[in-house]
């Protein structure tokens, strides 16, 4: 029995060490962006060969949508577990966002003119796919943004809040596409 409350004990804290959330760096957090940037230009990229690449394109607009959701999620996390930012961090962040929003609001644009296309496609289901894909990543968006806002120094709340807003706006309209 002393055995078995050792080995009880030792998995305990061995389990409650990976549950503590490891603080990240600043570099991370841009490390993070980075790729997240790669992923929506593989996304924008995927959508602006749709409708010529057809199914298969359809089916990898939807596989870059999941690694942005990943990629995303990746970075809410670390967001958080750094803690706050100061004022040339929040900077380099922000900058970072800036320079992706021109293109996820691009794919989104063309997502949304696109729709008949995918409508068209020869098996049921695919618009439905893409409005499942555009409601997360558009929560999974928010969410990393809110984060940054969150941490970061509050007067480029402004300048964060307006990035947010601009890609939501296009969000809304590729949503509506599908809806």
């Amino acid at each position: 029995m002393v055995q078995f409350t050792r080995l009880f004990f030792s998995l305990c804290l061995i389990v409650a060490s990976f549950a503590v959330t490891t603080k990240r760096t600043v570099a991370q957090i841009e490390a993070d962006l980075a790729s997240i940037s790669t992923q929506v230009t593989a996304l924008d990229n995927d959508v602006k060969g749709f409708p010529a690449s057809g199914l298969a394109g359809a089916l990898n607009i939807n596989t870059a949508a999941t690694n942005l959701e990943s990629g995303l999620n990746t970075g809410t996390s670390d967001v958080k577990a750094n803690g706050p930012l100061d004022e040339a961090d929040g900077t380099t962040i922000l900058n970072d966002v800036l320079a992706i929003e021109p293109v996820i609001i691009d794919a989104l644009t063309r997502i949304a003119a696109e729709e008949p296309e995918f409508a068209a496609l020869p098996v049921a289901g695919i618009p439905a796919l893409v409005l499942e894909d555009l409601e997360t990543l558009k929560a999974d968006i928010d969410e990393f943004v809110e984060a940054i806002m969150s941490t970061g120094p509050a007067d480029l709340a402004g300048q964060a809040t307006s990035i947010r807003n601009a890609i939501d706006a296009a969000f809304a309209t590729a949503i509506a596409a599908f809806s």
